[in-house]
């Protein structure tokens, strides 16, 4: 490794000290879990309602599917040219004027009667959800060393909630009150969650940590990749644990609306609700880390992953096989994601922004990877070949674990736990 435990507790308790004087309450880890879930679902809410949206601006085919895609290219280009902003504005401003834009955005989405002004408001909506991002390090920032990994894990869980249930809310919204009512509505939520925020995060009155120009900003992520290892290993394992996720939430609806289930779209997009467990493991994974135990939770996490999909292989002939892979797959999923952010952060602190910013661009291309593989490989070989290619991405995390595990700094995460006593 390129740092030892004694740096990264060296760096962590140096930046520890930025709002010393700011007490992090669980009412306000609560509240950055809200806002970030209620950001990322934005990025979400049009999938089931992709149908209803060409039918009425008249959009054919493809422009449809362009929609959901324009909106993850927006989030795409977002972590990487927005989130580093982080580590040289003050955070708390910049959180409310991404929010504050976000309103602007979704209310473009809500009014829009033509395709090209849909396509640009979900394209500035993918953009500007990444404020997410700025939240959790914002989060972490806040946290004191010893219980960084319980922050990130508790604000991380109202992430992985916010994805999973964006889906089962908008379809529902949808049946209620029409499309252009779910995004009225998250306008209205993101504008009060802005007015909050401004009345609760704390204001820095010091000089931002780095004094880099954007230009800089942006080299300086290139810049950390290149030379922090731990970074380049965690933002693999990324890739493929988000590969494997979206592998089997990008096709899952497929085999349940076919026969022998011919389930309609509001049943499968309760499935969700199960997904949910999911927030439970972030949370755990966090605590473990605080304890010293980053090594051991990854190994267990990317070992039930590969689990998870011999149940999964059942979905056509079992619910309950389907219920129980997707448990095992999100509580996989969010323990190493949460390892993998508390971790990360932990290398540099004054650069965290952008260094989860860049951590999550291979979140993107996982996600993004897993989709189109799924989808394209259920038309021609059916579901066993998508659950054959999840537990591929998945196995390639645990070997990758297994070749790497005595570099993964477990002593780190124990010394900056500990360094605050």
């Amino acid at each position: 490794m390129s740092e030892n435990g004694e740096a990264v507790a060296r760096r962590a308790e140096a930046r520890s000290g930025e709002d010393s004087a700011y007490v992090l309450s669980r009412g306000v880890v609560i509240l950055f879990a809200v806002a970030c879930g209620a950001a990322v679902a934005n990025v979400y809410f049009s999938q089931p309602l992709l149908v209803t949206m060409g039918r009425d601006l008249a959009m054919s085919p493809a422009l449809v599917g362009s929609v959901v895609t324009l909106t993850h290219v927006g989030y795409g280009l977002g972590l990487f040219f927005l989130v580093p902003l982080g580590d040289v504005a003050d955070r708390r401003r910049l959180i409310v004027a991404q929010l504050l834009l976000l309103v602007v955005a979704l209310a473009v989405v809500a009014a829009a009667h033509t395709a090209a002004l849909l396509l640009a408001g979900m394209a500035a909506t993918g953009l500007l959800a990444v404020v997410t991002q700025t939240l959790v390090a914002f989060a972490a920032s806040l946290a004191p060393p010893a219980g960084r990994g319980r922050v990130v894990g508790l604000v991380t869980g109202g992430v992985v909630i916010g994805i999973l249930l964006a889906r089962t809310a908008s379809g529902f919204m949808a049946d209620l009150a029409g499309w252009r009512s779910v995004y009225l509505a998250s306008a209205s939520l993101t504008a009060l969650l802005a007015l909050v925020l401004y009345r609760v995060l704390p204001r820095r009155s010091d000089a931002p940590p780095t004094a880099l120009r954007y230009g800089q900003l942006l080299r300086s992520t290139i810049t950390l990749f290149a030379r922090e290892r731990l970074l380049r290993l965690r933002a693999l394992f990324g890739l493929l644990i988000f590969a494997a996720f979206s592998t089997l939430w990008s096709s899952v609806a497929l085999p349940l609306s076919e026969a022998p289930y011919f389930l309609p779209h509001s049943a499968i997009g309760a499935l969700g609700l199960i997904g949910v467990a999911g927030a439970l493991a972030a949370t755990v994974a966090g605590r473990l880390n605080d304890r010293g135990l980053s090594r051991r939770t990854t190994g267990i996490a990317l070992t039930l992953l590969a689990a998870s999909w011999l149940p999964l292989a059942f979905t056509r002939s079992s619910l309950w096989a389907l219920a129980v892979g997707v448990i095992l797959l999100d509580l996989a999923v969010q323990a190493v994601h949460v390892t993998n952010q508390t971790l990360i952060y932990a290398l540099h602190p004054d650069a965290g922004s952008r260094l989860i910013g860049g951590y999550m661009v291979f979140y993107s291309i996982g996600s993004a990877t897993g989709a189109i593989a799924a989808t394209s490989l259920y038309t021609v070989a059916g579901w066993g070949a998508v659950c054959a290619l999840g537990a591929a991405f998945s196995c390639l995390g645990l070997v990758l674990w297994a070749f790497t595990r005595h570099s993964t700094p477990d002593r780190a995460a124990k010394v900056t736990s500990r360094s605050e006593g």
